[in-house]
């Protein structure tokens, strides 16, 4: 949660800045100059009214998180066209009469967001492909994070992804969390929670909670509780697991683990890997499902053979995709890291949370291809 209050902060800040000296720039184009007649106040008043109108429609249109990363993005395009024109200037001693590093500035911000609402609301596949010296057959592991029904796709949406995921007939299927939002219907979650346990398998399907599984507000915001989804899913055939291992075929352990955030927000406690291993057969392949990055020293300690993971959106904005790392609240933003004897992968995830944009990665659900290593 932590890093989530800094970057809204952060964001509070620079939106804030950003209106100013949008509106500044506004005034430049030569059409509210002539109508202006250079009047400085009266310049400013039209310039603020216009960004302020925009920001305010797509604040209406999309969301307050949405507005602001438009804004954001529409000063880094300014600033970098007014760099580009004033290059352009010196070299050139050329004056222009219209504006065109403004114009630059909307095609640069326009293409930069349309690409990303392209990159958030389609989905690719991501295929890893892993070997290991356990005896152990090959295994072909589906894996998807924060689908977040009811944001990027409500239920409908969702079933329509899980029919191409069947297309790749995994042996087992793991998801790694916020499977909900704060905002999913009681009707989404039944639908979707119907629509997960449509796919056939030949190991099963296991579930571990993110932190927005529980729902933030209370039940009677969103009209059911975290119990109420385990109802559901279990229902149709999902096995949920908080702190428990399961022994699959005599072959392999999956091991789901409680929410890092039962930690760190609501101060509980969860199981460590020393416990959820001390009496496993280490000899067997060992999957660990943990919905955030966190805990990678204790994991590789434990000797774990692979962990699952999203929570992170795979960093969702460039050039901020790193902060979460540098700021020690995860371990891996996006993609695939070894420590030691242990694979990591990190996923960024189905769907969005509040921003309606990727544009430091992509939308994706995880095929993971595990097979023994030649002897």
């Amino acid at each position: 949660m932590t890093i989530w209050i800094a970057i809204v902060l952060t964001v509070m800040v620079i939106t804030c800045v950003a209106l100013v000296y949008i509106s500044t720039r506004v005034c430049q184009f030569y059409c509210i100059k002539k109508l202006t007649k250079e009047d400085e106040k009266r310049k400013a008043l039209i310039g603020g009214t216009i960004v302020f109108g925009l920001f305010g429609l797509t604040w209406g249109l999309l969301n307050l998180a949405s507005a602001a990363v438009c804004l954001v993005y529409l000063s880094f395009a300014w600033l970098i066209s007014d760099f580009i024109f004033y290059i352009i200037k010196k070299v050139t001693t050329k004056q222009f009469k219209s504006y065109y590093a403004g114009v630059l500035a909307i095609i640069l911000c326009v293409g930069a967001l349309s690409y990303g609402w392209y990159l958030n609301h389609n989905i690719w596949q991501k295929n890893y492909y892993l070997t290991t010296s356990k005896n152990i057959n090959s295994l072909k592991v589906l894996m998807f994070a924060d689908s977040h029904i009811g944001t990027t796709f409500d239920s409908t949406g969702f079933a329509d992804h899980i029919v191409t995921m069947q297309k790749e007939n995994p042996d087992i299927v793991v998801v790694t969390g916020d499977f909900v939002d704060d905002d999913t219907s009681k009707e989404d979650m039944i639908s979707a929670s119907k629509a997960l346990g449509s796919l056939q398998t030949k190991y099963g399907i296991y579930f571990v909670f993110g932190n927005h599984d529980s729902g933030y507000y209370g039940p009677e915001y969103r009209g059911f509780s975290g119990y109420d989804l385990i109802k559901e899913l279990e229902k149709n055939g999902i096995k949920v697991l908080q702190d428990e291992v399961t022994l699959i075929d005599d072959l392999f352990y999956i091991i789901g683990r409680l929410d890092f955030s039962v930690e760190k927000e609501i101060r509980g406690r969860r199981k460590s890997m020393s416990e959820l291993t001390a009496k496993l057969d280490k000899s067997k392949y060992i999957i660990v499902a943990d919905h955030q990055p966190t805990d990678y020293k204790n994991q590789a300690k434990a000797e774990v053979d692979l962990v699952l993971s999203g929570h992170t959106h795979g960093g969702q904005l460039y050039p901020f995709n790193q902060v979460g790392k540098w700021l020690k609240e995860n371990d891996l933003i996006y993609g695939y890291e070894r420590r030691n004897k242990t694979d990591f992968i990190v996923t960024s995830g189905l769907s969005d949370w509040a921003i309606k944009f990727k544009t430091g990665t992509k939308s994706e659900y995880v095929i993971i291809n595990i097979t023994p290593k030649e002897k």
